[in-house]
């Protein structure tokens, strides 16, 4: 049994929150209320709740310009080695509760509204996510701001300040509907226009070359504005920052062609230079050939490089020089991590600063790149790679073509030296892809240009080598790493899920929120009735918030002592959602077959957007809500199976979910998941995994015990060997009655009465040309599935099992994969040290914001 809470364990316990002074309370209430005065020129009379929302916010966000303008000045003075973060996507989400964690003041500041008569959760749910990412790729960039801060790395994200984000999901008659995210709409207070540090973007034009060199003229020109974000690290009085450039026409836009009577056309044009900025393109794992989209990517670039190099040059450097001129220095100072290939252009911009503008050689430009940048891979998925047709480029970016085909023309001719006469492999190895349209290979590109190159999950890492990489791999060995991917366990355990790190932290002391390894030693209490009755009982109660969070949105009624299984993720074929459904319909045909029987009761909520141009999964989510409507509906099932689809599935929606969920369905075909990371987040909140021996799964049954996870299925090897011998549908079809009896539901119409062809294309697709082998699995998927379902007759055992999961989970800290990137990749050193706060005597008085 445990002991009683001694005071010193309550007082372990309430720090989680961090501590709610006296004078801290008293101090917030004031400068709530100087905000709410002075910079939204309210009163109580008139303040509207989101006008009390900003206050906070303005409030909070006080505390850290003195952490933000201290740790700059701190870097100015030490002069580390920087790492720029750059990345097409952000995925943010809220910033409030998550500031209010970091700087251990959401006890005060939970005081200080209660005694201003509001109610903090209220005033949180008014914040807009910022939804600047579509799912995996933009999350974990979020995730690394957080952990980059947290371990005192000088690091800087860099990416595009949409105007409009992920679409918001409407679901209208079972249907996807997109609705733009205007999610500045109110203002952002989060952020800090830096139009001192405005830079000019340029596109088009033609190449000149020259006696004194190359010159790239008669370009259009952007301007790139910055907004900056302060990312506070955990405790450690570190606030980094996430630098995002929004496109601005120049003021003489258009105008220099003083077309006679055409200057309220050229005012008005001045949109099509600012679209550049407008919209987050809404696909995940599918490459869109838009030149709007190539404006994108080189826009970040562009913008980011000059950035970096002004910070190198004007950055101190333990001399008296006021300026550092010699570009040789910088991959001693700079690491530029390209988060997939989107800001590929990062490595042919980086070579004509140093050729055009430093004039430096080619030689030693080239060196300079390499050692500068590094790339992660995130999907072997050919469909996802991007390819850019030649004439694109020629067009938009004439001199980064040149340079492309130099570095192609540079790296065949070492192909040729290693392979003399191997014409195919130098075609397979080659940057340009022959054939049809000329295609520039941007994965090509960025192995090439890097002197590191990632996969995201051991089995991911190792698929790269072996296949689409291979070639890359044989050539260049000690370029390929493995970095598996973590999340940050503030955001997706002490601020989603504090009823569970409370009763974590009473066991283990609250250190393992920086040191998640340290969750080993719950193995302790495995047996401990206590830990599991309260771990049980922070679940129910997640589960009963979840439900009434439901019904006051949704308005549906479900059971909270039902289980709770989640699939929650894009949409995609590949992700296997179509898997869930047949095992829905399977056991929607068993109870009603059987209904006396005792089932266990589950809700299966299944949640995710797709792309708007994703004709098969908009279909799958029209599937999922008509299952839904004839389950739902059927008496003989009462509440023993519910199916909710959970509408416009985004971070803050992910908060809630997770903490309630009891199953994480994890179910990609083996080999096409390349990590995942919601299945990390599930398992830190106390849920079991069913899924397959794909991405991280492979590692969290490793750290877990595979005998703790609901493992089943095909795998890798398994996969490999179907493609050679052919998958057939059909035999599964004919061989296993209760999928034939699932499939010919959904082709004659039970789930679609009023249209029963509504679903053929869906039901074509899996008979006929299924990529991902849905069937293949569907046996071992349902067994698999009963097994689960036994198994939470028995909470005792179901809660151990739980426990293993939790204490199994350090790995998959964030901290974790950003130390290794720190160390393998980009040769710097994480500390735990924590900086001086703002009210300390300063070191120096010289402030400079670099």
């Amino acid at each position: 049994m445990a002991k009683p809470l001694t005071d010193q364990d309550k007082k372990k316990q309430i720090s989680v929150r961090g501590l709610a002074g006296v004078e801290n309370v008293a101090d917030l209430k004031t400068n709530f209320n100087r905000h709410l005065h002075f910079t939204l020129v309210k009163d109580r009379n008139v303040a509207t709740k989101r006008d009390y929302y900003f206050a906070l916010a303005n409030t909070v966000r006080d505390h850290l310009v003195g952490r933000w303008i201290r740790t700059q000045q701190h870097y100015y003075e030490k002069d580390p080695k920087r790492v720029y973060y750059l990345s097409l996507e952000f995925y943010m989400g809220r910033t409030l509760q998550n500031t209010m964690v970091n700087l251990a003041l959401e006890n005060a500041c939970d005081e200080a509204t209660y005694q201003l008569g509001l109610d903090m959760e209220e005033l949180q749910d008014i914040e807009e996510d910022a939804g600047l990412g579509n799912g995996g790729l933009g999350r974990l960039a979020a995730c690394f701001l957080d952990s980059m801060a947290s371990l005192g790395l000088a690091a800087y994200g860099y990416g595009i300040r949409y105007e409009f984000g992920i679409f918001n999901q409407k679901i209208v008659n079972g249907w996807q509907v997109e609705e733009a995210d205007d999610w500045l709409r109110y203002g952002n207070p989060w952020e800090k226009a830096r139009p001192e540090y405005m830079r000019p973007v340029h596109f088009y034009g033609r190449v000149e070359h020259t006696v004194d060199g190359v010159q790239w003229v008669d370009t259009q020109v952007v301007l790139a504005l910055p907004y900056d974000t302060p990312v506070p690290g955990y405790r450690n009085n570190i606030v980094n920052t996430m630098r995002l450039w929004s496109a601005k026409a120049p003021c003489d836009f258009n105008l220099k062609d003083f077309n006679v009577g055409g200057y309220i056309q050229a005012v008005l044009d001045r949109n099509l230079a600012e679209n550049i900025s407008r919209v987050l393109y809404p696909n995940d794992n599918f490459f869109e050939g838009k030149e709007l989209r190539l404006k994108q990517e080189y826009f970040v670039v562009a913008a980011t490089l000059q950035d970096i190099i002004r910070r190198f040059k004007a950055s101190k450097f333990g001399s008296t020089d006021f300026v550092r001129m010699d570009l040789s220095m910088l991959p001693d100072k700079v690491a530029i991590q390209l988060n997939d290939t989107h800001p590929a252009l990062a490595i042919p911009e980086l070579m004509r600063i140093l050729l055009d503008i430093e004039k430096l050689t080619w030689e030693k430009s080239w060196d300079i790149v390499i050692r500068t940048c590094a790339y992660t891979n995130h999907t072997v998925l050919p469909e996802a790679l991007e390819r850019w047709p030649v004439d694109l480029f020629q067009n938009l970016l004439p001199r980064h073509l040149e340079i492309i085909y130099e570095i192609n023309r540079r790296h065949l001719e070492r192909v040729s030296k290693n392979y003399p006469g191997d014409a195919d492999r130098m075609r397979r190895m080659s940057l340009i892809e022959e054939g049809g349209t000329k295609k520039i290979n941007m994965a090509h590109l960025c192995i090439v240009g890097s002197h590191a190159v990632n996969g995201v999950a051991r089995i991911h890492s190792e698929i790269i080598k072996d296949t689409v990489f291979k070639d890359f791999y044989e050539m260049d060995p000690q370029k390929f790493q493995n970095k598996t991917n973590g999340i940050t366990p503030r955001r997706w355990l002490v601020m989603c899920n504090p009823g569970l790190a409370e009763v974590l932290a009473e066991r283990i002391g609250e250190d393992y929120i920086r040191d998640l390894d340290q969750l080993k030693k719950l193995l302790d209490f495995v047996n401990d009735d206590a830990l599991i009755r309260d771990v049980a009982k922070v679940k129910q109660e997640n589960k009963i918030k979840f439900a009434a969070h439901l019904e006051e949105h949704y308005k549906v009624k479900i059971n909270p002592s039902s289980m709770f299984d989640v699939q929650v993720k894009r949409i995609h074929e590949y992700k296997r959602q179509l898997l869930n459904c047949l095992h829905i319909i399977t056991l929607y045909n068993r109870i009603k077959k059987e209904p006396n029987k005792s089932w266990t009761p589950r809700t299966i909520m299944i949640g995710g957007k797709a792309a708007p141009g994703y004709h098969t999964a908009k279909m799958i989510i029209k599937l999922i809500t008509a299952i839904g409507d004839i389950v739902n509906n059927d008496p003989v099932v009462g509440d023993r199976l519910k199916v909710i689809f959970l509408e416009n599935y985004r971070v803050t929606l992910a908060e809630k979910v997770i903490p309630a969920a009891d199953l994480s369905e994890q179910i990609s075909t083996a080999g096409t998941e390349a990590s995942g990371t919601g299945n990390m987040k599930f398992m830190l909140n106390g849920a079991l995994t069913i899924g397959t021996m794909d991405g991280a799964n492979v590692e969290m049954a490793e750290e877990a015990g595979e005998e703790n996870l609901f493992i089943f299925g095909m795998r890798v090897p398994d996969v490999e060997a179907m493609e050679k011998k052919g998958y057939d549908a059909m035999e599964y079809y004919n061989r296993i009655p209760e999928l034939k009896q699932a499939m010919d539901q959904i082709s004659g119409g039970f789930f679609s009465p009023d249209h029963p062809a509504l679903f053929k294309d869906l039901v074509t697709m899996l008979m006929h040309h299924d990529r991902f082998k849905v069937f293949a699995d569907y046996e071992a998927y349902i067994k698999c599935q009963d097994k689960v379902g036994a198994l939470y007759k028995n909470p005792k055992e179901w809660t151990k099992k739980v426990i293993h999961n939790i204490a199994g989970c350090g790995k998959f800290s964030s901290d974790r994969t950003i130390s290794q990137y720190a160390r393998e990749i980009w040769g710097m050193e994480p500390s735990l040290e924590k900086i001086a706060a703002p009210d300390d005597p300063p070191p120096h008085v010289t402030t400079r914001i670099l």
